[in-house]
């Protein structure tokens, strides 16, 4: 611990001579200055740092109170011990109202005095040392916050770079794999018209290029998304059509063809949507549950007062319910699962990017999964209206020309 420094300040120069001596005597490591007057103590503590301040109250020209204020203003963390005479009760309660840390009583006890003095030069240490804990601790988090803030920059712009380069490099990808997959099916053709026994080895191919199409198109969206480019191209859009054109598409699409059971409403439900995208999603969840399920597919399109859904569910394997809260997480694949059909190739990024665009849309995706069971997604969109067909329309007609006139 340092050396301590004090001031004693009183205008009886017999004090100054006998307090300082009974302080040597009793405390070690410590330092006494003194000075006969307030004034020349203001000018000793604008130039010096003091532990604890001793000083008379009663003095000519500036009082000891008076000096107090000044110690507020000029060094307010140092302890300030006033000396009053006997029986001056009143100018003690008002030196402690005013900021004193204590007061010494004339004719002054020097065990007191000198424990109180100990006390005092303990309380301004020890705030000392708190101060220059919390300024080395200021100065630690600002260069926290300093490396902090370089790291991100760091970790943005290679960010940046990686969603730079997923997107060129899926751009740069579609090309030549379009290209190849529309070559292979004209030799495919080709070959089928003349018998050839090469037919299987390209239907092989083609469902090669299709899942590397799948994979590129997952990277280039999910760029997309990253960076904030992700648009969508809405239009009224029938979606009892639509869901058969899907259906359709993905039966042919699929070898060996996999049993959808499409159940549509009567009525003609109709929403605002990017067909695309939305076309996107529905083949994700067709192409979830064939993979996962060795059954029929079972897909629907319902409506009720606020929304309109479109269902897809598989009675497979399940998906445990600790998994679920994670499988809409970017790059998230459900551990553990072996595949039913098809390949098993994915990068876990169809829900995620499926999710992304419901909910660009203003829907959201819902699951239920029961574990051997199978598993139940739901697409809930906003519908823009429900229309009837003319079949529903003369069911309705008739049924209430059946009812009875009043």
């Amino acid at each position: 611990m340092k050396q301590s420094c004090i001031l004693l300040v009183d205008d009886d120069t017999a004090l100054l001579q006998a307090l300082p001596q009974a302080i040597y005597l009793r405390m070690k490591d410590v330092t006494v200055d003194t000075c006969d007057s307030a004034l020349d103590a203001i000018e000793r503590i604008c130039s010096c740092e003091y532990d604890a301040i001793v000083s008379d109250i009663k003095m000519p020209g500036m009082d000891g109170l008076a000096l107090l204020g000044k110690v507020q203003q000029v060094s307010p963390n140092t302890p300030v011990l006033l000396i009053t005479g006997h029986g001056d009760h009143n100018l003690a309660i008002q030196a402690l109202r005013g900021g004193a840390y204590d007061f010494i009583q004339k004719p002054i006890d020097r065990d007191y005095f000198v424990a109180a003095l100990a006390r005092a030069i303990q309380i301004h240490q020890l705030r000392y040392q708190v101060e220059e804990q919390q300024r080395a601790l200021e100065l630690h988090a600002r260069s926290l916050e300093q490396a902090v803030e370089e790291r991100t920059r760091e970790l943005t712009a290679a960010n940046s770079a990686k969603d730079e380069f997923l997107s060129m490099a899926s751009h740069e990808l579609k090309t030549p794999l379009s290209s190849l997959k529309g070559m292979t099916q004209l030799l495919r053709r080709k070959l089928e018209r003349t018998g050839s026994t090469d037919v299987p080895n390209l239907i092989s191919m083609e469902n090669s290029i299709r899942r590397m199409e799948v994979l590129v198109n997952d990277l280039l969206n999910i760029s997309f998304i990253e960076m904030g480019v992700f648009e969508l191209h809405t239009m009224p859009c029938n979606l009892n059509v639509l869901c058969q054109r899907l259906v359709d598409e993905y039966v042919i699409g699929t070898n060996p063809q996999p049993i959808v059971e499409l159940h549509l409403p009567s009525e003609q439900i109709e929403a605002n949507v990017d067909v695309e995208r939305l076309g996107q999603v529905v083949i994700n969840l067709l192409s979830n549950a064939r993979k996962y399920s060795s059954a029929s597919i079972y897909m629907a399109l319902s409506y009720d007062e606020t929304e309109c859904a479109i269902t897809v569910r598989d009675t497979g394997i399940g998906i445990s319910p600790e998994l679920l809260p994670h499988i809409f997480d970017r790059f998230y694949r459900v551990p553990g699962v072996e595949v039913q059909r098809g390949s098993s190739i994915g990068l876990g990024l169809g829900l995620y990017i499926s999710n992304q665009i419901v909910e660009s849309h203003g829907g959201r995706i819902t699951v239920e999964s029961i574990p051997d069971s199978g598993s139940v997604f739901s697409v809930h969109l906003p519908y823009l209206s429900v229309q009837p067909t003319e079949a529903s329309a003369a069911a309705d007609d008739a049924s209430l020309s059946s009812q009875p006139h009043p």
